[in-house]
């Protein structure tokens, strides 16, 4: 079970880069209009570029944080700042399906959900 946990939170910290990614630099394309549920038209306004990739950078900070959490830190710091970031992202997820895509909670929130639960309970 201990090798399932890691795989989530691993799985929630690529999860955030790729939309990091997306966020930052894909904003153009059709996967990220489609991920986004955006027009094309409003995707190409400096706007939403500008707004999309500082959401971007907020991701890449979870996914940083949850590899260097489980990979450069050890013990106890390493879980509970596992379960901080982990924690981030379901609110982020639960937050985002209430106020921009009800999806969120699918797509974003799942895996992060299962990882939460695998920290809490599988130590």
């Amino acid at each position: 079970m201990l090798i399932v946990k890691d795989l989530f939170v691993l799985l929630v910290a690529v999860e955030a880069l790729f939309i990091m990614f997306l966020e930052m630099f894909g904003t153009q394309t059709e996967m990220a209009r489609k991920a986004f549920d955006l027009s094309k038209e409003y995707l190409a306004t400096k706007e939403a570029k500008s707004s999309m990739a500082n959401q971007g950078l907020y991701n890449g900070f979870i996914g940083v944080g949850l590899l260097y959490a489980r990979y450069g830190l050890s013990g106890s710091a390493s879980y509970h700042v596992q379960l901080l970031f982990v924690g981030f992202v379901v609110l982020a997820a639960i937050f985002g399906s209430l106020t921009a895509n009800r999806k969120i909670i699918l797509t974003q929130g799942s895996p992060a959900i299962v990882a939460l639960l695998l920290l809490l309970f599988v130590h």
